[in-house]
């Protein structure tokens, strides 16, 4: 038996595990369980976001069985963290979704504190709905220890019978957010809504598009920081427990070989993940998180970075929200393997390492390819020829703005604005029947200090798209929903509530979007008017202290401090305003 007070290695848990110092902590740990042997192995924190609120992390409890299970075989010792979730979906157009974004940060951090705090070896970070996902990965990069982010999968399609039709139809929640728009407009009765509503989330798993979910955990398959197809899995499938032991098998691996993840990411890697998220037709959140997870890095790569790899890299996914297909779909055509694979043979990926041993290159040279499928496309024939956002300036968004562009083809809208200080205000007027077509709906105050916390439009946009309303463009210093889709334009930066120009703008205000020229401007003389606060109770708590730090949407409205000042560096005291 090995004695606790020999030599200490270079193991990180040692500092809380070796020597007769720690005696009083390995009583603590004994009672957890923890025999002599167990001293010697790597500590790997399994840090779960389980939650019974959400289909999306309702089963990762039971995943996190099998992690515990592989991290033991593979020569760890698993100790269990629990930290939060925020469900998007079950927010979303509610005052609680301020709290989605917010909660990236406080993911990031809880993580942090718990595995820094007991100076755990490595980690695996077991995620499900959206803000969890790029969460993991900015606290992975942030500590630098080995481990990895497993996604707890996708939720399979609902089932709804529609009248008239012989068989049943597949649906999303994308399809019970366009309800409820139809249903206010008299196109749906009570009776087909509550149909919908019953059948869109038939179980465990994420939302079911190409939403944000889907679409992060496939940019971090291919930033190397999850194994290659371990998070294409259904939530639901029988091949979910053993891709679970797996990731816990060779998280001990990577801790025991010392493979970090700033060995693995560079910004080549940021790069694949920009081009994978054009390709799938991925969510515009994608721009927050890239380069968040940079900053975490300290690699640079920027809003600009997210905006080349679009321009460069068509969609050839025909997923929704803008094409036919579900997340579930794609798996069962070859996954995140068969796109890596067709990027590749199109020379528009770098060969990377990744946390499963082997590189990118290497995973993707025999992707399987389900004969007849039709969700992945050739290179040369995409569902669409250009990628599936882009970055846009001008007079309202000197420091960026991001436009979707999967779900339709246009180029450019010119239109009068219809101003909104709230997203509510916003949606009790498509609601009502208030928004004309040919309208620029301009919803402001929503942005990361303003809301704060960015709230999601998806309640106005499916709204919109569920009362038939088409030809309208949105604006909005708020974000989207991976879910959303139309002639929609987020993040615009500054953002109201720090003066930006969009704070400015009145009912009528003509505004021009112009994607080939990437501008948004309007002919309205902002210069000329005063700023207008909308009344708004004070935050305090978690909100007021993200509303004091949080940077601009086009930084990844991150609240990381700015890089260190050396100690021997003089000290200058600044006085600053907290808008």
């Amino acid at each position: 038996m090995q004695n606790p007070s020999d030599a200490i290695s270079e193991k990180r848990s040692h500092a809380i595990t070796a020597g007769p110092g720690r005696a009083a902590a390995r009583a603590y740990l004994r009672a957890t369980g923890m025999e002599d042997g167990d001293f010697a192995r790597p500590m790997i924190a399994i840090v779960n976001t389980w939650s019974s609120v959400t289909p999306c992390n309702m089963h990762l409890a039971d995943l996190a069985v099998h992690v515990r299970r592989g991290i033991r075989e593979g020569g760890g010792h698993p100790v269990d963290f629990n930290t939060i979730v925020v469900t998007d979906g079950i927010v979303m157009g509610s005052a609680g979704m301020k709290a989605s974004l917010i909660s990236r940060e406080v993911i990031a951090d809880s993580i942090e504190l718990a595995v820094e705090g007991h100076q755990l070896d490595g980690l695996v970070c077991i995620v499900g709905c959206d803000k969890t996902i790029p969460a993991a990965a900015m606290a992975l990069m942030r500590l630098n220890v080995p481990g990895l982010v497993l996604y707890g999968g996708t939720i399979m399609p609902g089932l709804v019978q529609k009248q008239g039709e012989a068989e049943p139809t597949e649906i999303s929640i994308q399809d019970v957010f366009e309800a409820i728009g139809g249903h206010a407009a008299g196109v749906l009765d009570d009776e087909a809504l509550a149909a919908i509503e019953r059948a869109a989330c038939p179980g465990a798993g994420a939302c079911g598009g190409q939403f944000t979910a889907n679409t992060m955990a496939m940019a971090l398959t291919f930033l190397g920081l999850s194994p290659m197809g371990a998070n294409d899995v259904p939530a639901i499938h029988p091949d979910k427990a053993q891709v679970a032991r797996d990731a816990g098998v060779r998280a001990a691996e990577l801790c025991l070989a010392g493979i970090r993840p700033r060995d693995i990411v560079d910004r080549h890697s940021l790069i694949n993940a920009a081009r994978a998220v054009s390709a799938s037709g991925g969510s515009t959140n994608a721009a927050l998180h890239l380069p968040a997870i940079a900053a975490e890095a300290e690699i640079p790569f920027s809003l600009e970075d997210c905006h080349a790899a679009c321009a460069e890299i068509p969609v050839l996914c025909d997923l929704k929200p803008g094409g036919r297909f579900l997340a579930s779909d794609l798996f069962a055509a070859g996954g995140s393997r068969l796109l890596a694979r067709r990027l590749a043979e199109a020379g528009k990926l770098h060969d990377r390492p990744s946390v499963s041993g082997r590189s990118l290159f290497a995973e993707c040279a025999d992707a399987p390819e389900t004969s007849g499928q039709k969700v992945v496309r050739a290179w040369g024939d995409p569902v669409f020829p250009r990628g599936s956002f882009a970055v846009l300036y001008g007079d309202l968004a000197p420091e960026g703005s991001v436009i979707k562009l999967t779900g339709h083809d246009l180029d450019r809208f010119e239109g009068p604005a219809c101003v909104f200080d709230s997203e509510e205000e916003a949606f009790a007027a498509v609601q009502a029947g208030a928004i004309a077509e040919g309208s620029v709906i301009v919803i402001r105050h929503e942005g990361p200090r303003g809301g704060p916390g960015m709230r999601e439009m998806l309640q106005v946009t499916a709204a919109l798209k569920g009362r038939g309303i088409e030809r309208v463009a949105l604006i909005t210093d708020g974000r989207f929903s991976g879910a959303s889709y139309g002639f929609v334009v987020g993040h615009v930066s500054p953002e109201a509530a720090l003066g930006g120009a969009i704070a400015f703008l009145r009912d009528g205000d003509p505004i021009l979007i112009d994607v080939k020229a990437r501008r948004i401007d309007t002919t309205a003389d902002l210069a000329s008017r005063n700023f207008v606060r909308p009344s708004r109770a004070p935050q305090g708590g978690v909100f007021g202290k993200y509303a004091a730090l949080v940077s601009s949407a086009s930084l990844g409205a991150i609240t990381r401090p700015p890089v260190a000042v050396p100690h021997d560096a003089p000290v200058v005291f600044v006085a600053t305003t907290v808008i």
